[in-house]
């Protein structure tokens, strides 16, 4: 049984007015992209097969390749609307027609479980909201290998809730209406080709999936413009402005680097009179330091061993020192630390804090009563402690302020470094910064072996009876296969009990930053005692979200950015460089390799090898994940005036190597915040480039975050010269090239950018 069902949509196309927008001449009201931009076509649709096909101005192309043969029945062809039944497979199919699309439902009768997989998708080449977005060629030799049987949870691994294919003469939009359960499937055996599969939990009540078909110009502006249509009309898409009207801590990351701020160390070297430290170090402290070195502190003996070497040379060396001032960081962190037999000299501020017994000291008043012990024994072999965060700390963001960084985000890399450093977290918020702690509830760990303090709940029961169960009734492992996630559901109570513990302390955070509740890493959860569907599991993570930024005030950002948190979200990490190292052993794991990203671990207290250490990258990834040939700025289209969005933190503004020059044009051309990672030694070692680069960058970005990006275009057969618009009166040339390109008269060197504000044009070339 055949039958061939054809509906024309009438939709009115406009065509736009394309310019190179380094001239006088403008777009006309480009900000205003409506559906009636999108293309006339109508459709054909083979029941039996499932095949669609779309026709427009005479071009006939397939919407979906025909699958297997099913048995159709209860067909329905009611002029606008057609529909039938895969008895057999349990499904019921409805096309409606609309003024602008070509609505398709699938919906599944059946209670359990079930799955379909539609559509199937052939094309010239491939617009994916992987990320910020790609462009990939259907034969490009370097995608067909990444992507050669791939599989990708679409909620997870698209930015964005479409898809677009790019045929002869135009392109199909696909918007998943259901993003929930969704996963894409590759198949690189000749073109790169994929199908799009649904799978219909026995646990979830929503039996549908479908899409909105749109036919477009072969443009990425039309494409993510057809999308943020929809958000719009669904009620989804809030701007930076009217989130700013909720929080105006919100305007502080205009024109804003960011920055992650390290400092561990409680003390620093220039606190200590080390000649005086060696000739009258009390024999009664040291042997007690060493025994909290060594049976309280992860990796202590080391440590420890430094107070022996102290009196080994007629100097102190560096070595021996950074040794020192991280075991009396570690130590006075401990409850453990005040022994009455070792510390006799108390004061009445020592007096006062005692009294309060130490388990119910909060940790800043735990390190201060330390701070003030040691002062007590050590006397003035030591600065005041007033001064102990100085130079470390807070000399380095006053130098901030003073060389023009009039905005900035910086985070610490948890909370316990607000602890350690209260007057850090102080002086950024005096200086008009936002400062935000990392923070995280995806994975728990067992009681009592915990790895790390954000896998620690007071609640110890989560660990048996909030944990998120797969169909087979084991358990979902934690980060690095440790512990287990966390249903987000369940975990309310201790985000209101973590938070509020933290903010009492009186630490004034204006920003949390969630690990990975914008990265779409979501679950269905299978237990019977607290069954979730990945709907709920989302909406569990909005929640929170919306309980920092409501309830305490928060900018909140977030890993991922994925954006069904846009509304409340007002920064995202990962959208512009993803994690991307563990896919590769030299990068992750062979320490000899010059493409070893570096180990978690600083000799100062300061950045970690990790974020500090250059290295190049392979030119296998450069393609993947960095290449402008490859990147088009899909979210920024739909995004850039609502969510603030740069690398994952692991992949900062300076970290590799030989890309520096190109990710400041990038971030300039795609307005990008810089990332970087700064103490005291890395801010002296980079303080030019970075004002250098942040004067340009954000004086530019201030305008440019309050825009629509309007417009994107290629300018070059070798995709190197590339061109953005904001709004009506600025834009960006950036040539990735090296050598000179001339766009309407104005030379542009290679490695430069022309910005073009109103009558204004500056030509930048950026210098690391």
């Amino acid at each position: 049984m055949k039958k061939i069902i054809s509906i024309m949509l009438i939709v009115v196309f406009a065509t736009s007015v394309l310019t190179g927008c380094v001239g006088k001449e403008k777009r006309p009201n480009k900000e205003v992209y409506t559906q009636k931009d999108n293309l006339d076509f109508n459709f054909n649709v083979d029941p039996e097969t499932f095949k669609l096909e779309v026709e427009s101005n005479g071009t006939k192309e397939k919407a979906s390749e025909p699958l297997e043969k099913m048995k159709v029945s209860n067909l329905i062809d009611d002029k606008d609307n057609i529909s039938w039944t895969y008895a057999e497979q349990g499904l019921d199919i409805d096309i409606e027609k609309k003024d602008k699309y070509v609505d398709v439902t699938i919906k599944s009768s059946k209670n359990e479980e079930n799955t379909f997989s539609w559509p199937k998708v052939k094309g010239n080449g491939y617009l994916l909201p992987l990320y910020q977005g790609k462009y990939i060629p259907s034969d490009d030799s370097v995608w067909k290998d990444y992507l050669n049987e791939e599989k990708m949870k679409v909620i997870e691994s698209f930015s964005m809730q479409f898809f677009a294919v790019d045929k002869d003469e135009y392109s199909l939009v696909y918007i998943i209406k259901n993003p929930y359960n969704n996963e894409i499937a590759f198949d690189t055996k000749k073109n790169i080709e994929f199908t799009f599969n649904h799978e219909f939990p026995s646990i979830n009540k929503q039996k549908e999936y479908g899409f909105r078909i749109y036919l477009t110009k072969k443009d990425p502006v039309h494409v993510a413009k057809t999308y943020k249509n929809y958000l719009i009309e669904q009620g989804n898409f809030k701007s930076l402005k009217e989130k700013a009207e909720e929080n105006k801590n919100i305007e502080k990351l205009y024109g804003a680097p960011h920055v992650y701020y390290w400092d561990r160390t409680v003390i620093s070297e220039e606190n200590i009179q080390w000649p005086g430290l060696r000739s009258s170090f009390p024999e009664k402290l040291k042997l007690w330091i060493q025994e909290l070195l060594t049976t309280k502190v992860e990796d202590g003996t080391e440590l420890a061993a430094a107070y022996d070497d102290l009196n080994a040379y007629d100097y102190v060396d560096k070595y021996t020192k950074n040794r020192i001032v991280k075991s009396l960081s570690a130590v006075m962190q401990l409850k453990e630390f005040y022994n009455p037999e070792v510390f006799t000299k108390e004061d009445k501020e020592i007096q006062k804090l005692i009294n309060k017994k130490i388990d119910k000291l909060n940790p800043v008043e735990l390190i201060e009563l330390n701070k003030r012990l040691l002062k007590s024994e050590l006397g003035n072999v030591l600065d005041p402690i007033e001064k102990w965060a100085d130079a470390n700390t807070v000399d380095v963001i006053k130098d901030m302020k003073h060389s023009g960084l009039a905005n900035l985000w910086i985070g610490l890399d948890d909370w316990q470094e607000g602890f350690i450093k209260p007057e850090l977290v102080k002086e950024v918020e005096n200086q008009g910064y936002l400062i935000g702690t990392y923070d995280s509830y995806h994975s728990i760990h067992e009681p009592g072996k915990e790895q790390w303090d954000t896998a620690k709940f007071k609640d110890t029961s989560l660990f048996e009876n909030a944990t998120v169960t797969k169909k087979d009734g084991s358990k979902i492992e934690g980060f690095q296969g440790v512990g287990r996630k966390l249903n987000p559901t369940l975990a309310m109570p201790s985000v209101k009990e973590r938070v509020s513990s933290i903010l009492n302390t009186g630490l004034p955070f204006n920003s949390w930053f969630l690990d990975t509740d914008g990265t779409g890493e979501i679950f269905d959860d299978y237990s019977p005692e607290h069954t979730t569907t990945e709907a709920e599991d989302v909406q569990a993570r909005i929640k929170r979200m919306e309980y920092l930024q409501k309830e305490w005030g928060m900018v909140v950002g977030t890993e991922g950015g994925n954006d069904f948190a846009n509304k409340t979200i007002a920064f995202a990490h990962g959208i512009e460089t993803p994690s991307f190292s563990w896919m590769d052993e030299d990068m992750s794991k062979n320490k000899e390799s010059n493409y070893y990203v570096g180990r978690y671990y600083s000799s100062t207290g300061g950045v970690p090898e990790l974020f500090s250490k250059q290295i190049p990258v392979k030119d296998k990834y450069k393609n993947l994940f960095l290449d402008s040939n490859y990147t088009i700025p899909l979210y920024k289209l739909v995004y850039n005036d609502s969510v603030i969005t740069t690398y994952w933190w692991g992949w900062g503004t300076l970290k590799i190597a030989d890309e520096i020059e190109n990710r400041m044009l990038y971030e300039i051309l795609y307005n990008v915040p810089p990332l970087y990672h700064i103490d005291k030694y890395e801010w002296e070692k980079y303080k030019t480039t970075i004002i250098n680069h942040s004067k340009v960058w954000s004086n530019f970005s201030k305008k440019a975050i309050k825009e629509e990006m309007t417009d994107y275009k290629i300018l070059s057969d070798d995709r190197l010269v590339q061109m953005t618009e904001y709004g009506k009166d600025l834009s960006v040339v950036a040539n990735f090239s090296e050598d000179e390109f001339t766009v309407q008269g104005e030379k542009i060197p290679g490695k430069s950018v022309l910005i073009v504000d109103g009558n204004s044009k500056t030509i930048y070339t950026p210098k690391k």
